[in-house]
């Protein structure tokens, strides 16, 4: 009689090499991509790296809701601002429904990051209708002439072709009783937007605040840029506040160290509307530096327009200012229309304010707006402090786990030490490979959730070891004590890691920032949990039963009969052979 069990079990216990051959491919396999793609570590976190954590939270803004779709376009946004800079590492993400955590890792410019990710308002082009050096350290240059020849303040203009002198046509100049500003004719076309002015005549087409309130007059937008002074921190960051996208407002900008404060008139073009800028360096005409802008074909039309106008004017109304978060971060002026939806900023740039300026350009419309509200610094001596003390309870912790294994398993032990190295090199292996592929990043959480990991695939020997030496007990030679034990065993190990999964599934959709961390490291190292006692303890547990110290049950080995308070071996009982003898009937005749 063939018995189909007794044959798949002699399969199985035959055959566990192949087992332990497919864990070693694999993991010789990941570690040769490691070492190929050269990513050798982990990638660190802030916390034990180093680096600027911001955490910028959304503003119910006219016309713009916070929602989901919302928020996450600002962090496409502001993660292509990071970007911009060269910091492929960063992380940007958004933490509950209304805040966006920045993590910028050392060796960036976390100023400079700060200032590009942390100016989250919208862009907009605005004509500029007045403006004037404020503050001791402003002189007033010298009044300039019609074609934008330079002046004491440069700044840089915009064309079609790259062309210009690259000088600002700026002067201080304030709005007066008439439609001229120090001998400099305003265009009818100028004023049917805005016009500057201290008259009733011709008042603006909007207001403007730099206290946050905005003004609904004309007079009150006049005292407003009137008594701005833009070398104030504080009345800077007021500085054109609740004012709306078709009012006149007023702004400051930094023009070579000195603050100049802007009447802007209402926004003639929006920065979404820009769809690509870069900086490029010219070596044709040695213009050097230079911002190229291609724009929409809506934003074309409406360049075109607001450039034409521009050019029909003396400076500055000959300018244009991009305004980013009430501040004019350049005013170019213009000498001509510029049509095609191409243009170029030119001017006496580094290369770090170009590129800056383009980082703006490109990135600067956002779908909200948001401010800072906390910013955290971790240096790097901190973060290795970190590190090392993470280390520290690791290695304690699996000290701690051998120790016992040692003590209470003897040779079992030796079975369980290794399948942990073996789960150790996996995991280190795939941190190592995720860090680049998906973005992971080991932090102090992460770390947390490697060291709670020991102590669950550590449960999961204990689980097989316990029932092998339960079917001991009952009196089993261990050969059919390690095959008979291990599906009992499998069913407990798979409830106990998939409840543990489940835990770290959850807990990664439901949290955000370094919790996630946490949790992705508990989710990842339980899978491989499953791997290594499938493929590797289990197999190698099969190789063991065959061997004489722990088939012969050595007092070292952990699995002495005598010890373990085991029954006598199992036998089976035999009928005897034959009819059974039973009572004789006898019939008298």
């Amino acid at each position: 009689m063939a018995a189909p069990k007794k044959g798949r079990s002699a399969s199985a216990q035959s055959k566990p090499g192949r087992s332990l051959a497919l864990i070693l491919i694999a993991i010789v396999g990941l570690t040769g991509g490691m070492f190929a793609t050269g990513d050798t570590t982990p990638r660190l976190g802030i916390d034990l790296a180093g680096g600027t954590s911001i955490t910028l939270e959304a503003k119910a803004d006219q016309g713009s809701a916070i929602n989901k779709a919302n928020m996450d376009t600002a962090v496409e946004i502001m993660n292509r601002r990071v970007n911009g800079l060269g910091v492929s590492e960063a992380e940007v993400q958004t933490q509950g429904d209304r805040n966006i955590i920045v993590n910028i890792p050392k060796g960036t410019n976390s100023k400079e990051a700060r200032d590009q990710v942390g100016t989250t308002a919208k862009l907009y082009f605005r004509p500029v209708l007045a403006s004037e050096p404020t503050g001791s350290a402003a002189g007033t240059p010298p009044s300039p002439s019609a074609s934008g020849s330079p002046s004491a303040s440069p700044s840089p203009s915009a064309g079609a072709s790259g062309s210009g002198s690259g000088e600002k046509a700026t002067s201080s100049t304030s709005p007066s009783a008439s439609a001229t500003s120090q001998g400099r004719a305003v265009t009818d076309a100028l004023k049917a937007d805005a016009t500057p002015s201290a008259s009733a005549s011709a008042a603006p087409s909007g207001s403007a605040s730099a206290g946050g309130t905005a003004p609904t007059d004309e007079a009150s937008v006049q005292a407003q840029y009137a008594s701005l002074d833009c070398s104030k921190e504080s009345v800077r960051l007021k500085a054109g506040e609740g004012a709306k996208p078709e009012h006149t407002t007023v702004g400051c900008g930094d023009i070579q160290g000195v603050w100049y404060k802007y009447l802007l008139g209402p926004a003639a073009v929006d920065g979404t509307e820009v769809d690509k800028a870069q900086a490029v360096f010219d070596t044709q005409t040695a213009a050097g530096w230079q911002v190229t802008m291609t724009f929409s074909d809506k934003g074309a039309k409406k360049f075109a327009d607001i450039t034409g106008k521009l050019a029909q004017n003396q400076a500055p109304q000959n300018e244009f200012g991009i305004v980013l978060d009430g501040e004019v971060v350049s005013s170019p002026y213009v000498s001509s229309s510029i049509t095609g939806g191409q243009a170029q900023i030119s001017g006496s740039f580094t290369q770090e304010e170009a590129q800056n300026l383009a980082n703006m350009l490109s990135y600067g419309a956002l779908p909200l707006s948001f401010h800072e509200q906390s910013v955290t610094t971790v240096s790097a001596a901190l973060g290795g402090d970190q590190l090392r003390a993470g280390l520290l309870a690791g290695a304690i912790g699996l000290a701690l786990v051998i120790i016992y294994l040692v003590a209470y398993y003897r040779g079992l032990s030796l079975i369980a030490i290794a399948s942990l190295l073996v789960s150790a090199a996996l995991t280190y292996v795939l941190m190592s490979l995720l860090g680049p592929a998906i973005g992971f990043a080991l932090n102090l959480p992460a770390v947390c959730g490697a060291i709670v990991a020991i102590g669950i695939t550590a449960d999961s020997f204990i689980v097989y070891f316990e029932r092998v030496r339960d079917e001991i007990r009952e009196g089993r030679s261990l050969r059919p004590a390690v095959e008979r034990a291990w599906p009992r065993a499998r069913r407990t190990i798979l409830v106990s890691d998939f409840v543990s999964f489940l835990a770290a599934a959850v807990l990664f959709v439901v949290t955000v920032g370094k919790v996630q961390g946490f949790a992705f490291t508990l989710g990842l190292t339980t899978v491989l949990d499953v791997v290594v006692v499938f493929f590797f303890t289990k197999p190698l547990m099969t190789l063991a039963a065959r061997r004489k110290f722990f088939a012969d049950g050595h007092k070292w080995s952990g699995l002495d009969p005598k010890s373990l308070g085991a029954k006598p071996p199992l036998r089976r009982t035999r009928r005897p052979a034959g009819p059974v003898a039973g009572p004789v009937e006898t019939k008298e005749a």
